[in-house]
């Protein structure tokens, strides 16, 4: 029997738990260690270029088995669905703050609802990049539950406490809306039905910090006429330093007869970017029908034409013959 194992893991969505706000999937948890009345939902650093950080970070065993981790540290990354906030497998290649990472152990056993905490540093590169470099500290379920079948799917599981580490220098921060396209769904005939448009657009932070961008949808038709206006809710909460989100709005019932222009404008704090395309809604089938009639139309009128100038050419008809008085003609 042949096992083909993928791993899910559960840190591409870090959850916010309970009072410490630990990232948690209901049997581990992963959030930064510190005193009962100093809880932190994140880890939130700060460091020059050439400097190393050192920090602790705790892992909880909410089962009642023992369980093994493998303690990483991850580069996050905004998703391509829905730009969420998702973290690098540990077999991918890491450049910022999952490559300074590094926990005094990797290999972590955590008994029965218990806890282990274990120091790690964060060594930031004398030519690190000012700005945001967000990622995660990751503890991996060791442990792959096998699947069933012929060709079987095993899964394995991680949680993450993230990482908001910024390296001092200039912040540069750059919002981009880019590559707006329309694609629009029109009945055939029109009046029978009704048409709607998908906005496709992406979302690109072009800066060296995380955005919170907030994005605004404006259509206007014939002689500027107000035809959609909304604030978009299908953006992501952060948007982080050099990532692009691919990203779509419908729009029920846009017009089936009219010309105009579809513009985004996003914006964060300090910034803004926009991007637009025009579009031309005709119906086509109509359309169609009334050039093929006006086609006819056309054709029938040549022809009538054309027969009109061959009867003229011919000229009257002249009859000749004879009588006893002469020659006589009509």
């Amino acid at each position: 029997m042949r096992k083909l194992y993928v791993l899910l893991l559960a840190a591409a969505v870090l959850l916010l738990g309970t009072p410490a706000r630990a990232a948690d999937n209901g049997n581990w948890a992963v959030y930064p260690s510190s005193a009962a009345a100093e809880r932190r939902p994140y880890f939130y650093l700060s460091a020059d270029p050439g400097t190393t950080l050192t920090d602790k970070v705790t892992v909880t065993n909410k089962t009642a088995v023992p369980m093994a981790f493998r303690l990483y540290g991850a580069d996050a990354y905004n998703t391509e669905r829905d730009g969420g906030f998702a973290v690098r497998t540990r077999r991918e290649p890491q450049h910022g703050v999952g490559a300074w990472t590094t926990p005094d152990r990797t290999a972590v056993t955590v008994p029965a609802h218990a806890s282990v905490t274990v120091p790690f540093t964060v060594t930031v590169p004398a030519d690190a990049e000012p700005g945001d470099h967000p990622g995660a500290l990751v503890a991996l379920d060791e442990k792959v539950a096998a699947g069933q079948g012929e060709l079987a799917m095993g899964v394995q599981q991680a949680v993450g406490a993230r990482v908001y580490l910024r390296v001092t220098g200039p912040t540069v921060p750059a919002l981009a809306v880019e590559d707006v396209s329309l694609a629009q769904h029109r009945p055939l005939v029109p009046g029978t039905g009704k048409s709607r448009t998908t906005i496709s657009y992406t979302l690109h932070n072009r800066g060296n910090v995380t955005l919170d961008p907030k994005v605004e949808l404006k259509a206007t038709g014939l002689f500027g006429r107000t035809l959609l206006s909304r604030s978009l809710t299908n953006v992501p909460a952060e948007l982080l330093p050099g990532q692009k989100v691919r990203l779509t709005e419908p729009w029920a019932g846009s017009p089936q007869l009219d010309r105009g222009d579809v513009r985004l404008t996003a914006s964060a704090k300090g910034v803004t970017g926009s991007g637009g395309a025009s579009f031309l809604a005709l119906p086509w089938l109509g359309l169609a029908v009334l050039v093929a009639a006006l086609a006819a139309g056309v054709a029938g009128w040549r022809l009538r034409r054309v027969r009109g100038r061959r009867g003229r050419a011919r000229g009257p008809r002249v009859q000749r013959g004879r009588s006893d008085r002469g020659e006589w003609a009509a």
